[in-house]
């Protein structure tokens, strides 16, 4: 296995465990992707949930950028859930699957088709 296979599973496992979700392997291999690079580097691997100003980057870079959703209370709403799913005194809160988790929330599998 490459280092995005154990990337991969590493994720998987955080929405088994502690995200009480059965991963869809195919779509989070796919949201894995579109991070790029950033999977690999310590510091962009991982939201900081507690700075606005990423937050606010998550925003507009995935959701308005990346899914094409209108910018709106109702996102920022949903980031605030994903971060409460994945339990805000998780240290490693995962790009890959705070991506993975906002994908589903809107129903946005299609861009990843």
């Amino acid at each position: 296995m490459g280092k995005r296979d154990d990337l991969i599973a590493k994720y998987a496992d955080d929405l088994k465990n502690k995200c009480n979700m059965t991963p869809d392997m195919d779509l989070l291999t796919k949201v894995t992707v579109g991070c790029g690079p950033a999977i690999y580097n310590a510091d962009s691997s991982t939201v900081a949930a507690g700075q606005p100003a990423e937050l606010e980057t998550v925003k507009n870079n995935f959701l308005v950028k990346k899914l094409g959703l209108k910018d709106g209370p109702e996102l920022m709403a949903a980031i605030d859930a994903v971060i409460e799913t994945y339990g805000r005194s998780e240290r490693n809160k995962y790009r890959a699957v705070v991506y993975y988790m906002l994908t589903k929330h809107f129903g946005k599998e299609s861009v990843y088709g």
